[in-house]
């Protein structure tokens, strides 16, 4: 599923792979992989890419009453 997510934000930003992994750091075929979801890029991966198309990580409970982002978290909050 996040393979998906990530190709579709990339590709509404008009956006090609070797562009991301500059950003990211990482290989153009491990973009590829990504999308394809040969392998699993790591959680800061996926921020960073998020971050870089306009868009943001929102966690929210079941129930609606919470909502934040990873960003939002002190070390002391954990």
């Amino acid at each position: 599923m996040i393979g998906n997510v990530l190709r579709y934000i990339r590709k509404k930003n008009n956006l090609k792979q070797e562009e991301i992994s500059k950003i990211v750091g990482v290989a153009r075929n491990t973009v590829s992989q990504y999308e394809t979801e040969t392998i699993q890029p790591t959680f800061e991966i996926i921020e960073k890419i998020a971050n870089e198309c306009g868009y943001k990580i929102y966690f929210e409970s079941d129930d609606g009453k919470e909502r934040f982002q990873s960003n939002d978290l002190n070390r002391k909050d954990i």
